[in-house]
């Protein structure tokens, strides 16, 4: 029903508004908030299945996918919605804050009516927070990365993960490069999925130095595909599966299966296009949440390489320094001094 420019949706035994519905967010067809409430509904049930119960980093976009942006960390219920439900969450320096749960389709209607253009999510579920369940591998393209690389670069890592037992399932950014997840058993935190990513990383590079880097210092890596191991430090967010990312085009990052990794077009994958392939095609990481994996092969990588001399990888400049990280120095200043 709609009163005073108003939309009221019956979404999972909740009324959720949709002020403004007509508002045009993405201005390539001209999609409105409506439309991307709409969209939300179409993809409910992989959405929920992929992101359900975690806490979510809000990225909002008030004047549509082409104007300012910021993260809304903290959310509080209001008297209108007191059923929005939130879970306190921490930055690397301690700062805690009350995160959006994303209980059910009603809790992510409720903030794309905020203007929310882009669901970050944890690794870890509310009633959980301790343990991650899932390793998020990225493929980040550097300046001079082909999306052609940055394919070559997921097979490589599909190829070492089947190696090691370890089922792993991709999806697109919603923008340049590719995500590969493993859910996991939830009984490791952070700091231990961050060292099996970062052994993940320091591996394909060995496998392939002309083609993935796993350099943290951007002056280093050349025009190769970065492993960005630090998206699994404890506190990070991933941009949501099936989210819609603030584009003219309302570009999804879209869940996609191995068969199709040397075909797909992650710019054909938008919030018009994305719900009849999802009717056609089903959800390709519908196994993904009945696999609970151990993530001991990867750590086997980390004790490796550790045994060997390695030391640990840098941190973000964020965190707190860690006990056998090596100086937080670009090389070049490095060499200067």
């Amino acid at each position: 029903m709609t009163a005073d420019d108003t939309e009221v949706l019956e979404v999972a035994g909740r009324e959720v508004r949709i002020t403004s519905p007509g508002k045009v967010l993405f201005p390539a067809r001209g999609e409105t908030k409506l439309d991307l409430a709409r969209y939300y509904l179409t993809v409910a049930e992989p959405l929920m299945a992929s992101m359900g119960g975690r806490p979510v980093l809000l990225q909002r976009f008030p004047k549509g996918s082409g104007g300012p942006s910021f993260f809304q960390k903290r959310v509080a219920p209001t008297a209108a919605d007191p059923w929005v439900t939130t879970t306190v969450v921490s930055t690397p320096n301690g700062t805690t804050s009350n995160a959006l749960v994303a209980v059910d389709l009603a809790h992510v209607l409720w903030a794309v009516n905020l203007g929310c253009l882009g669901f970050h999510v944890w690794p870890v579920t509310a009633a959980d927070p301790g343990h991650s369940d899932e390793l998020r591998i990225d493929l980040d393209p550097s300046p001079g990365v082909t999306f052609a690389m940055i394919q070559e670069a997921a097979a490589e890592a599909k190829g070492l993960l089947d190696e090691l037992g370890v089922v792993s399932h991709p999806k697109t950014t919603g923008n340049r490069g590719i995500h590969v997840y493993v859910r996991l058993q939830p009984s490791w935190d952070g700091y231990e999925v961050r060292s099996a990513a970062v052994a993940v990383a320091r591996e394909l590079e060995r496998r392939r130095p002309d083609l993935i880097t796993a350099a943290w210092w951007k002056e280093e890596r050349g025009a190769r595909v970065f492993v960005d191991f630090n998206q699994n430090a404890p506190h990070k967010t991933v941009f949501g599966a099936w989210c819609v990312r603030a584009n003219p085009h309302g570009q999804v990052s879209t869940p996609f299966a191995w068969s199709e990794l040397e075909s797909i077009t992650p710019a054909e994958l938008t919030l018009a296009t994305v719900p009849g392939r999802l009717a056609e095609r089903g959800d390709p990481w519908a196994a993904m949440s009945s696999e609970h994996q151990s993530l001991e092969p990867l750590l086997d990588l980390h004790r490796r390489d550790m045994a060997s001399g390695l030391m640990d990888a840098p941190w973000p400049p964020v965190y707190p320094k860690m006990p056998g990280e090596p100086p937080r120095v670009a090389p070049s200043r490095a060499r200067k001094s």
